[in-house]
């Protein structure tokens, strides 16, 4: 099985040494997105929900440009700064995935890169 690496030209720019997603065989593997700009200007601070919905919105442009979509979501997987803002994470999820959603694994890290407050990577059919 060939992979293919993605690099989302509408993301924001890969923070490190790695590929947007990688499309393997019948999937897509898509790396963590988190609240930053996609022209580049880096990270977006603002509330749990506004960090939320651009990680989000980074995520499916993500799927978008690697040919996939977030309808053909099968596993994402969340990861919170504080559990205390699950609940308002799970409100702007519900934005982009409002019915069919993937299976979801959501957890609190010790700390997230430049201390953003939510990442979230995803696996999707190509």
């Amino acid at each position: 099985m060939d992979k293919q690496c993605i690099f989302s030209s509408n993301g924001p720019p890969a923070a490190g040494p790695y590929s947007h997603a990688v499309a393997a065989g019948p999937y897509v593997f898509v790396s963590g997105q988190g609240p930053f700009a996609p022209d580049g200007s880096g990270v977006q601070r603002g509330t749990m929900e506004e960090e939320a919905r651009l990680a989000l919105s980074n995520l499916k442009t993500v799927l978008e440009d690697a040919g996939s979509s977030l309808e053909k979501t099968v596993k994402v997987t969340a990861y919170l700064a504080n559990m205390d803002d699950f609940q308002a994470f799970n409100e702007v999820y519900k934005e982009f995935f409002a019915t069919d959603c993937p299976a979801r694994t959501c957890f609190q890290a010790g700390r997230l890169p430049f201390d953003i407050q939510v990442e979230v990577e995803a696996i999707a059919l190509a």
